[in-house]
C-alpha cells in the first residue's frame, strides 16, 4: 500500500494510469484528488502537504521523460 512519503511509486503509477495528462501543468488541487483515487493508495489524506505534492508532481514528470 502506498504511503504519502512513497512519492516516486505514486508518481510511477500516475504516469501508467494517465499518460494523456502533463504533470507539469496539473494543479496540487487535482493532483490530490488524483493520488486519493488510486487503489494502491492508503493513507490519511490529511496528511498531505504542499511539499509531498511537490515531490510527486516532480517525480511524475521525470518518469515522463
Amino acid at each position: 500500500m502506498l504511503k504519502w512519503i512513497d512519492t516516486l511509486d505514486i508518481a510511477i503509477e500516475l504516469v501508467e494510469l494517465h499518460p494523456d495528462i502533463d504533470p507539469q501543468w496539473i494543479n496540487f488541487v487535482d493532483l490530490r484528488a488524483l493520488v486519493l483515487k488510486l487503489d494502491s493508495f492508503e493513507d490519511d489524506p490529511e496528511k498531505c502537504n504542499e511539499k509531498i505534492l511537490e515531490s510527486i508532481q516532480q517525480n511524475w514528470i521525470n518518469e515522463k521523460e
